[in-house]
């Protein structure tokens, strides 16, 4: 991810991976003509909130085909009724967006990438990518097809504190090389949170959702798993899925332990709607040290001649990759390519390995990945 503390060159460079810089594009300084695919996931809100304060994005269209949805955002965010469309492919049409950010179910994935790569337009979804491996085959396919960049957007792939550890494991090599990752995410439950009822209805839908905890905080461990082992897949994937509350979440997993096996290290994701608190927090192990981050503003470093492990001082990330919008706007205008724990690469592994701890859970075997 981010370096941190060394030459301006390497701060500024993509935290992600490998980026090319070409010229800037005509449209530089302009804002970011961007679309709304989906209301149906919460996340938009928060989105809403943030486009609202920036400049630099023009909202210029969104679609949902439910009108009493497009009703509560535009009273809400008093959006003029013209923004709104009951058709994607209208919308795309009329709007001319240069990106679109889509905010439907994890099932409706592939038809708002299949809608906007026959339009050239990048897309930006809310995690995880896809419900199945063939879904996100034929995500990858339509946006090869459509020379389109597709992203995948995660809370903690703007966490200053995961960019201190790449820069830890990356570049510093402080820890030595890694041999265990623990992942901690969830919260107490998106019924006990009070999601809204149309962000519940599909996440309770295992067709709509792929599973339950599983799926919704389990994607996380992976994606940051794939990340630090530089898209690498693993060789095996052990599961076991509980369903706490069967009373709430009958139809659904609200407790996962995923065990992932690499040639020289484990990973174990924790996933669940049973915290006591919400929490996304990781733990990274080498051979010489550990990091251990508790959110995106706390890590736990403690490294060779340490008697006791230190808080880390956390350094910003660069302005274009502190957040979804930023990133979407620099991949959108040329000056950054998708890497790391927002790329589609990353993103086709993440999907092997909730597909296949689905698997291991449904038989109680281990399921090998080739």
């Amino acid at each position: 991810m981010i370096g941190y503390k060394i030459v301006a060159v390497l701060v500024l460079a993509c935290a992600f991976g490998p980026v090319s810089c070409p010229a800037q594009p005509a449209n530089e300084g302009k804002p970011l003509r961007l679309a709304i695919a989906g209301l149906v996931h919460g996340h938009v809100d928060g989105f809403f909130k943030a486009v609202q304060k920036r400049p630099d994005v023009q909202l210029v269209g969104i679609f949902d085909p439910d009108k009493a949805l497009q009703h509560h955002y535009a009273q809400q965010y008093n959006f003029p009724d013209s923004l709104f469309f009951t058709d994607l492919g209208v919308m795309l049409d009329q709007s001319k967006p240069e990106a679109v950010a889509a905010f439907t179910s994890t099932l409706d994935h592939p038809g708002i990438v299949a809608a906007a790569a026959k339009r050239h337009i990048d897309v930006m979804m809310e995690k995880p990518l896809a419900v199945s491996v063939a879904q996100a085959n034929a995500i990858q396919s339509a946006a090869r097809q459509g020379g389109i960049e597709v992203i995948v957007n995660y809370e903690t792939t703007w966490y200053k504190s995961h960019g201190a550890i790449w820069q830890l494991v990356k570049q510093q090599h402080a820890l030595g090389d890694l041999n265990r990752m623990v992942a901690m995410d969830g919260h107490e439950g998106p019924k006990e949170i009070h999601v809204g009822p149309e962000f519940l209805s599909w996440l309770t839908d295992p067709a709509k959702n792929g599973a339950g905890a599983l799926f919704d905080f389990g994607c996380y461990g992976a994606n940051l798993m794939t990340w630090l082992m530089d898209n690498q897949r693993p060789i095996a994937v052990t599961a076991m899925l509980q369903t706490v509350k069967p009373q709430i979440y009958p139809h659904v997993d609200d407790q996962a332990t995923v065990v992932l096996q690499y040639p020289k290290a484990q990973g174990v994701i924790q996933a669940s709607w049973n915290w006591p608190f919400s929490r996304k927090d990781l733990e990274v192990y080498g051979q010489t040290g550990y990091a251990i981050a508790t959110g995106g503003n706390t890590l736990h470093v403690r490294l060779p001649n340490q008697a006791q492990e230190q808080l880390q001082e956390l350094a910003p990330l660069p302005d274009d990759e502190a957040d979804s919008i930023s990133y979407l706007k620099a991949v959108v205008r040329g000056k950054l390519r998708p890497a790391g724990p927002s790329s589609l690469e990353n993103n086709m592994i993440v999907t092997a390995i909730l597909v296949a701890a689905r698997e291991s859970a449904k038989t109680g075997q281990t399921v090998q990945l080739h």
